[in-house]
């Protein structure tokens, strides 16, 4: 009895994997560049800085990001606006903490990868960065452009497209150029990481999308 009883499961999980092939191979996410939809990314963002002057004296900073892309001609390009805010305490063992802030806005490129549900780009953005906190008072008050200084962020990254609405952002990778003044070269070289998930609008349009 026992031995019919586990065939007869097996039976089942053996039907249940038939039937359920055809459905998943129905729903896989297939991608027609042509067909690109707005986006929204919200991630969790690592940058890793240098405080002044000159020196590393690196220090972590912890926080988040928004991101909208809207697809302009083929869908190969985007043009991209970007809200990031991160913060760190103690740094330099200064017992001084710093938040800072970036605006920013560019353009992204999307090369075509046929049905491959990755996404590989690269983007080029500038704006403004901010910051506030003790780090950037006394005693650092040569920081005069605390409110507003040059900001230019270059880099890329790869999604993976889960459905016609979601998509993962694996890793994305940039090189974070700030400008405030630190009484030496009034410059931050900063690495900025990335992952998170992926909201797209607009209507699925006929014949573009497989699924999802």
């Amino acid at each position: 009895m026992n031995g019919q009883f586990k065939s007869a499961i097996s039976l089942l999980i053996i039907v249940a994997a038939v039937s359920v092939a055809p459905v998943c191979a129905q729903t896989s996410p297939v991608i027609d560049r042509s067909s690109a939809q707005p986006d929204l990314a919200l991630t969790y963002t690592y940058i890793r800085s240098n405080a002044p002057p000159a020196s590393c004296g690196c220090f972590s900073l912890n926080g988040g990001s928004a991101t909208f892309a809207w697809p302009i001609s083929t869908g190969r390009f985007a043009i991209v606006g970007d809200i990031t805010a991160a913060t760190a305490s103690n740094i330099a063992n200064s017992g001084a903490g710093l938040t800072l802030s970036i605006f920013a806005g560019g353009v992204r490129y999307e090369p075509r990868l046929g049905r491959s549900t990755l996404r590989p780009f690269g983007e080029l953005l500038v704006g403004v960065a901010h910051s506030s906190g003790p780090f950037v008072q006394d005693p650092y008050s040569a920081t005069n452009n605390a409110n507003a200084a040059f900001a230019a962020n270059m880099g890329g990254g790869l999604d993976m497209h889960l459905s016609r609405r979601l998509s993962l952002r694996l890793l994305e990778a940039d090189y974070l150029l700030t400008t405030f003044d630190n009484l030496s070269n009034n410059h931050q070289n900063n690495v900025k990481l990335s992952v998170g998930i992926i909201f797209a609008f607009g209507r699925k349009q006929p014949g573009k999308y497989s699924g999802g």
